[in-house]
């Protein structure tokens, strides 16, 4: 299965009251949404409110706030954004609904590569792909005759001809705030360099010698990073880009048409796309999938009206005012320069990002505790063998370890 331009980091809502002339029906049944707060989301979750009676909240929070919200009964939201790791919660919980007859009543548009199938029935439906990959500064990289980098070794390289040139604040911008973000950049980098997480029985698999070359990588790009990089997510390097501040950054496909953006970005036309960064064996990204859940603990009415509304959120009209602000799934969708880097991180080899129950335990475990390292608190060895350690008491807890 395949698989983010913030307006504000804590939750925006937005509602209407009346259907407008962008939607094909008018909906009577007040539906909600919880979802991430990136440009894709923005454009969806607008065309939605376009029908009428909608409630979108956009929180880049949405991943720690859903499991509960969608426990209660009745659930505190009938739509839900998700990805492939952030759909596991949920399906173990037992949260969100099959929407097989959904798709067959009111889901001709979607293409069979949008239904997520689990156990046979679709437990989703995916809008967008999205993926890390290489953005960076034309301009500057022309200027300083350094060619576009294609490993990390190449970024660093030329990471300190930027520097001494002194041409922006900080050659390279990455999400290594603490927690997911930090996490994922493990991710990231260990799948680049041939990493598998677990051995039999979810053991875990990281203490070891492609575990350290990741966090070798990670420790050196941020001898070129903005010394808060410990707070920095994909907005922060995002209006870092915008701002002319850095050359360099290994971020979301997601984030690429903020660049051309020219009511907040400096820097429209000169930051181009290219591949992800290749490890010893991949590149370093992994392929995502952003989509839609309905959840169970509404009534079939509501489920239906979040549906409906649904399929006119994620329609040929709104990618055609869209088409640049995702990697879409969605019929209509033209890829442009702006997609040139996603789809050349996929066709590198990029791997899926590995989701699973004992993933989500292991990737907290790496985004809580990697910070140690990178501030000099503890070695590489231990940090891994602490993030092992910290990983098998959770995982022993949710019973997916012996």
């Amino acid at each position: 299965m395949f698989v983010k331009k913030i307006l504000m980091a804590s939750a925006v809502s937005l509602a209407a009251t009346g259907a407008w002339a962008g939607c094909a029906f008018e909906n009577t049944v007040p539906v909600k949404s919880l979802t991430a707060g990136f440009e894709a989301w923005k454009a969806v979750t607008d065309a939605m409110a376009e029908c009428g009676n909608v409630e979108a909240n956009l929180d880049q929070d949405f991943r720690l706030k859903q499991p509960e919200a969608f426990a209660a009964n009745p659930s505190l939201y009938h739509i839900g954004g998700v990805a492939n790791s952030t759909l596991i919660p949920l399906l173990d919980a037992g949260t969100i609904r099959p929407l097989d007859d959904l798709v067959a009543a009111h889901g001709a548009q979607l293409k069979p590569n949008q239904l997520i199938k689990i156990d046979g029935k679709v437990m989703a439906v995916a809008m967008m792909v999205n993926n890390q990959h290489l953005m960076y500064r034309e301009d500057i990289l022309n200027d300083l005759g350094i060619a576009v980098p294609t490993t990390y070794a190449e970024m660093l390289d030329a990471a300190a001809k930027i520097n001494e040139a002194g041409v922006v604040d900080y050659p390279i911008g990455g999400t290594f705030m603490t927690g997911w973000n930090l996490g994922e950049e493990f991710v990231n980098t260990f799948l680049g360099e041939g990493g598998t997480f677990f051995a039999d029985g979810n053991m875990p698999n990281i203490n070891n010698e492609k575990g350290l070359a990741t966090l070798e990588t990670m420790k050196a790009l941020t001898e070129y990073m903005d010394p808060e990089y410990l707070v920095s997510d994909s907005t922060y390097v995002q209006q870092q880009f915008q701002q002319g501040k850095i050359a360099m950054a290994n971020l979301w496909a997601s984030r690429a048409g903020a660049m051309d953006d020219a009511a907040e970005s400096q820097v429209v036309g000169k930051v181009k796309m290219a591949a992800a960064p290749m490890g010893s064996e991949a590149p370093a990204s992994s392929i995502w999938w952003d989509g839609i859940v309905i959840a169970s603990n509404i009534s079939d009415e509501e489920a239906e009206a979040a549906f409906k509304v649904v399929m006119e959120g994620i329609d040929t009209e709104m990618v055609q005012a869209n088409n640049d602000v995702a990697v879409w799934l969605i019929e209509g969708y033209v890829p442009g320069g702006l997609a040139a880097g996603a789809a050349a991180t996929a066709m590198a080899g990029a791997k899926p990002y590995p989701a699973s129950g004992a993933m989500g335990i292991m990737h907290t475990a790496l985004g809580d505790g990697i910070a140690d390292y990178l501030t000099g608190a503890k070695d590489a060895a231990t940090t891994l063998a602490d993030i092992e350690a910290a990983y098998l008491t959770a995982a022993r807890e949710s019973g997916l370890v012996d």
